[in-house]
């Protein structure tokens, strides 16, 4: 069995080496238990601004495992792990997905490996508990899965981009031809044989999260709009209610009218102008965001652009 490993880097320059030792030292012992015939380590630079290509170069330089593949610009996680993935499409029997920071457990990636041998085409890393989260990453991460749901996206909780998938599998992925990409969704959208195995995160090795508050919105928007219609159908709701209440407003003010009572309505008037006018808003910045997708899609741009590959 050959497999790829598949691994995005933007500004890890501080833990790739000791990511590369603890990888190869598994990747040794799984080709002497004859779990794996053949291994491909694949860095992918997404436009790191450190010096994280020069230590793909100097670990490749060393080992026989690892391959490198630059790419021009940052084009963002998502599209840093779907490169890695097209070019493993045809050259492994599996594929694994994993983070640079170690704080996946690197050691159940052989636990993937039996899973995949047991006939299982997709297997999921998930975390058994958030504990080494922030507060605030901790809450906002249930919050996200528990929106997902209820907006109808089927999802693994507490699952990221660590994952196997098999050969037929990742030919399958590898047909999804859009462009916004939200890979936790698309691969549970594939209907092959899956299973979970769990893990407890590691605190991260060194540097810091690439993960900021404003990506990690980011990416919440994508998942959204990418897999589910309902933000529209809740403005439909809201944009409903809104009638039924002016409706009961028109009937009020003319019951009043014909009572002879006098209405004074600057206030009233200035607060549903107010209200609504957000309202407009808030619902075309929702539509907004729909059709900007459809414009990226419809350019048609590649995902990705390649600088180099070793």
């Amino acid at each position: 069995m050959k497999l790829n490993v598949v691994i995005p880097c933007y500004n890890e320059e501080e833990v790739l080496r000791e990511t590369n030792c603890q990888l190869t030292e598994l990747v040794d012992s799984m080709i002497k238990e004859n779990l794996l015939t053949e291994c491909d380590i694949l860095y992918v630079d997404d436009g790191s601004n450190d010096k994280t290509w020069n230590v793909i170069e100097e670990l490749q330089a060393r080992s026989p495992y690892v391959h490198g593949l630059k790419l021009a610009h940052n084009v963002g996680h998502q599209n840093a792990l779907w490169a890695g993935l097209e070019q493993s499409v045809g050259r492994c029997d599996a594929v694994v997905t994993i983070d640079a920071d170690l704080q996946h457990d690197i050691q159940k990636i052989r636990d993937m490996i039996l899973a995949y041998q047991d006939g299982y085409e997709i297997v999921y890393g998930v975390r058994n508990t958030r504990a080494t989260d922030s507060k605030f990453k901790k809450q906002t991460a249930l919050a996200f899965y528990k929106m997902m749901r209820k907006m109808g996206v089927d999802l693994i909780p507490n699952h990221a981009d660590f994952r196997l998938l098999g050969k037929s599998a990742l030919q399958a992925l590898s047909d999804f031809p859009e462009r916004n990409l939200f890979l936790r969704g698309m691969v549970r959208l594939l209907g092959f044989k899956e299973t979970n195995v769990y893990f407890d995160c590691n605190e991260r090795f060194a540097g810091k999260s690439k993960y900021t508050p404003k990506k990690m919105f980011a990416f919440a928007m994508d998942g959204i709009t990418s897999f589910s219609v309902q933000p529209l159908r809740i403005i439909t709701l809201i944009g409903l209610l809104c009638l039924g209440i002016s409706i009961a407003e028109i009937i009020y003010i003319l019951v009043a009218y014909f009572q002879g009572r006098t209405i004074q309505g600057w206030a009233s008037l200035l607060f549903s102008m107010w209200f609504l006018g957000g309202l407009l808003l808030f619902s075309i910045g929702v539509v907004g965001e729909y059709i900007g997708k459809i414009y990226k899609e419809v350019k048609r741009r590649p995902r990705y652009i390649i600088e180099k590959q070793i």
